[in-house]
């Protein structure tokens, strides 16, 4: 089979780590099909020396599902439970059979190469086999969150031009689905779970359907394969696009941030619908060879429920957001319950370095950050060749090319704040990357006319090379003379004893143009007061440059969040 050398890439993989945790056999058998080298011996030669490379007709399906299916049989693949007591181990040969099947039924219904097929089914065990039968056929999967209403479904469905919708059995799904398809009367409705009038069976289908499937044979690695709907704090969301080689980007956020074991367990907290699953709970972790723990939560985290789950399924490495780091603190999280757990990560969110100090102090694990968006893998991350700096992102991927600039374009030096981007995209797009946007029925570029993408979010970099968050382009304060990034002044808040939550935007002022706003949600037991602002202004002063302190602070009962749980910072300003 003909392979295309692409990039530069890793060979140490899971270098902190004790040798005999190292690069299993069976992992080196898959990875180093697709990077050759599996360790190295430092961040410099990770950075310089990584590669990708694959056949030009790569699919997942094939080449890892099947793969592991054919040489290793027997080899878990998804650990999956729920709230409720249920819970299936799945090996890799099942995930292909069922995956088969599946994509048998699928194409039975009319769906193929190209067609977009949402999903919402939650942290159900269906999704992992319907997203590896979809790549088997070719059709572009979208992940939605069970969150959506019946206007947000309508709207993705449209845009995206979606043929069919596959569900899970869940009250409120099946609700704004059956009022979404007033608008989408072409929209074909699968349930997976019980028969239900108006809707396919999905169930039954993938159960009675022969695993004939294997893939089309039509399909390249540059054909699209994925579509995310970004979460949009402002206006509606966009369709970013992925083609087939998007898993091989997450081997690095797999393989050398997530640092996953050779028939491990990794635990990624997060809903199907977004980004992050891609990321934490498929595509890198089976590459690497490592089993997913699926954790099918009810929709209100229990911080509780997660620690006992942690504490019987032993995960051996862990993903989850800074809240749930914070909460399961405060639920009274010991060492021995997270024994398991050898590794640790989260992004998605900036975390503050007292979470990092404290969480550390209960079980001994540091917290490594990752940078990214739905439109890449990882782009920055703390690595195992260099001990993390609590707050800091990390240092960049060896996939991309990847600066902080200003606003004419000039690449920033250490301690100046710039934008980070992607540079040199004629000459390489990185595995892991958006191919473009979809608008309006084609695909649209993501990238400038000088082949850069741009990330809009500021950081930057200290004389180490470590890269710091700043904020949001949009989402950055300028108050006189200052320009001013939220994340600092909310990391100093988060770790006052009032403060459940917290978002920092700007407020106009007419002698400074803006100033600093503190909408607060307090923790139970404190109520809002004029003593109590000053406390947390003065607070700010101390730990903090004293120009950066919320002149202004709101209080109320919850932060406006988009179904991601991402702040909607413009309602706030």
């Amino acid at each position: 089979m003909e392979h295309v050398l692409l990039r530069k890439q890793p060979d140490v993989l899971f270098c902190c780590r004790p040798a005999h945790h190292q690069t299993g056999r069976g992992m080196a058998m898959l990875l180093e099909r697709f990077i050759g080298r599996t360790q190295y011996e430092s961040y410099e030669d990770f950075k310089e020396n990584y590669r990708v490379q694959y056949p030009e007709d790569f699919n997942f399906a094939v080449h890892v599902v099947d793969a592991w299916a054919e040489e290793d049989p027997q080899r878990r693949a998804l650990v999956w439970f729920d709230d409720h007591g249920g819970e299936r181990t799945f090996t890799f040969a099942e995930i292909s059979r069922l995956s088969r099947q599946a994509a048998t039924w699928l194409k039975a219904q009319g769906i193929g190469k190209g067609d977009r097929v949402m999903l919402q089914l939650k942290r159900r065990w269906e999704y992992w086999v319907t997203a590896v039968a979809l790549h088997r056929l070719g059709a572009i999967l979208i992940p939605a969150s069970y969150q959506l209403a019946a206007h947000d479904i309508s709207y993705r469905v449209q845009a995206a031009g979606a043929k069919m919708l596959i569900a899970a059995q869940d009250p409120w799904i099946i609700q704004q689905v059956e009022m979404a398809r007033e608008e989408c009367p072409e929209l074909v409705t699968a349930l997976a779970g019980e028969p239900r009038e108006g809707w396919l069976d999905y169930s039954a289908g993938i159960r009675e359907a022969g695993p004939d499937f294997i893939r089309d044979d039509t399909l390249r690695a540059h054909d699209m394969m994925l579509m995310y709907f970004t979460s949009g704090t402002t206006g509606m969301p966009k369709m970013v696009l992925h083609d087939f080689t998007y898993p091989l980007g997450h081997i690095v956020t797999a393989g050398y941030w997530q640092q996953v074991w050779d028939n491990g367990l990794h635990l990624t907290v997060t809903d199907s619908g977004w980004a992050k699953f891609g990321w934490g709970c498929i595509y890198g972790q089976w590459l690497c060879g490592s089993a997913v723990l699926g954790y099918d939560m009810d929709n209100k985290f229990n911080p509780r429920h997660l620690i006992d789950a942690i504490a019987k399924y032993k995960p051996t490495t862990l993903c989850v957001p800074g809240t749930m780091y914070r909460f399961m603190m405060r639920e009274g999280l010991t060492g021995p319950e997270f024994a398991s757990v050898q590794h640790c990560c989260t992004a998605g969110e900036p975390l503050s370095p007292e979470i990092v100090r404290e969480f550390r102090d209960i079980t001994g694990l540091t917290i490594h950050e990752g940078f990214g968006q739905s439109e890449s893998s990882v782009l920055v991350a703390n690595f195992g060749w260099f001990p993390p700096q609590p707050g800091s992102m990390g240092k960049p991927s060896p996939l991309y090319d990847i600066a902080l600039v200003d606003g004419e374009g000039n690449v920033c030096r250490a301690g100046e704040e710039g934008e980070l981007v992607v540079r040199n995209l004629d000459r390489y797009i990185p595995e892991g990357l958006i191919r473009g946007y979809w608008k309006d029925g084609k695909v649209v570029s993501a990238y400038d006319e000088n082949h850069v993408y741009h990330t809009g979010d500021i950081a930057w970099m200290d004389e180490d090379g470590y890269y710091w968050f700043v904020g949001r382009n949009d989402d950055m304060i300028k108050c006189s003379a200052y320009r001013i990034g939220p994340f600092e002044i909310e990391s100093v808040l988060m770790t006052h004893p009032a403060v459940h939550e917290c978002a920092i935007t700007g407020a106009p002022d007419p002698i400074r143009g803006q100033v600093v706003k503190a909408t607060i949600v307090l923790e139970a037991g404190y109520a809002p007061s004029e003593e109590l602002t000053k406390e947390i202004q003065n607070y700010v002063k101390r730990m903090t440059a004293p120009y950066k302190y919320p002149r202004v602070v709101a209080y109320v009962a919850e932060l406006p969040k988009t179904t991601s749980g991402k702040i909607i910072r413009h309602k706030l300003r």
